[in-house]
């Protein structure tokens, strides 16, 4: 057994004091994007998933959360999702999952699905795409943000990152006017083949792959009424029993910090529509007292074996919210 392998079964044995850690993804690229370099490509994710298959005991998400509940998940448990329901996802990353024997689960935003796109995509795109090289919303309901330089990869990423913290925690139909005014600046026609249509979202089901729900919309559901926020929440749920054929157990929060992205609440609509267990954000290990509904999830930025390994090894003593 290896040295991370053993400090693992040391950091989370078998039965009772176990601990369950969950991984997070969003996008898998074919090849490296140079407007993002720091996020997750094919040959990166297939690296991955030898480190993870060969320290972990790797489970479905359903049975891991019940497992630890329980008192009964194995030494060094760990599941994989993903978020928000990228085509990649089945092109690319399902084949690596299946390769490598692996389960992961996918969270869903419904609204998005055969042929739409989140908003934060549109403004990459039309960042990407624009082929002035400056960028002007001064006569835009966004004209606070004025003219942009975006001519080469620094200054598009610039451009990018600025656009989507003054867009973020905009309200729902600040956002959408805010995004369509970018995209009418971008003057470019934007790609409709970002995300799973329901023929590639029904293809993960029958592949042994496991569906969760992500609000329709993906909005912040802190800044929702009560109203909304169960709207959002209850319409990704129902799209995908009815897609699906089956109940729909578990949910993310979008964006998933707690007292931010979601509230108390939050929480509680999530447990009163009849979800099992919710994901959040927050980088930590999961315990048989963690509450079941603000379960911790990680996002592995790490592009060595060695940061990976050492990464998790500190979620293990950073305890989830219980």
């Amino acid at each position: 057994m290896s040295m991370i392998r053993s400090t693992f079964a040391g950091l989370s044995p078998a039965g009772a004091s176990a601990k369950l850690q969950v991984l997070i993804f969003h996008r898998v690229r074919a090849i490296p994007d140079p407007l993002f370099p720091g996020e997750i490509d094919a040959q990166q994710f297939d690296r991955l998933c030898t480190w993870v298959k060969h320290w972990f005991n790797v489970l479905p998400l359903d049975q891991a959360v019940a497992q630890m509940h329980s008192g009964g998940l194995p030494a060094r448990a760990l599941a994989i999702s993903f978020d928000d329901g990228y085509a990649d996802n089945h092109e690319i990353a399902l084949p690596i999952l299946q390769r490598h024997g692996l389960k992961a689960t996918f969270f869903i935003a419904t609204a998005f699905m055969n042929g739409g796109r989140m908003w934060n995509d549109s403004v990459i795109e039309a960042i990407r795409l624009c082929k002035a090289p400056v960028f002007d919303l001064t006569r835009t309901v966004a004209a606070s943000l004025g003219v942009m330089d975006i001519e080469g990869l620094p200054a598009k990423q610039a451009a990018i990152g600025r656009l989507i913290g003054a867009i973020k925690y905009l309200t729902p139909q600040e956002r959408m006017d805010w995004v369509n005014a970018v995209v009418q600046a971008a003057g470019t026609q934007l790609p409709s083949d970002l995300m799973m249509d329901t023929q590639q979202i029904v293809a993960l089901q029958n592949a042994g792959m496991q569906i969760g729900a992500h609000t329709a919309n993906h909005p912040i559901l802190a800044r929702l009424t009560r109203s909304k926020a169960r709207q959002e929440i209850a319409a990704s749920k129902q799209a995908l029993e009815a897609m699906l054929g089956r109940k729909i157990d578990l949910f993310a929060y979008p964006n998933g910090k707690p007292g931010t992205d979601y509230s108390a609440e939050t929480v509680e609509l999530v447990r009163e529509l009849g979800f099992a267990a919710a994901f959040s954000t927050v980088a930590a290990a999961n315990t048989a007292a963690s509450d079941p509904f603000q379960l911790a999830r990680y996002t592995p930025w790490e592009r060595t074996r060695l940061r990976f390994g050492v990464k998790l090894m500190k979620n293990y003593l950073h305890r989830e919210q219980s």
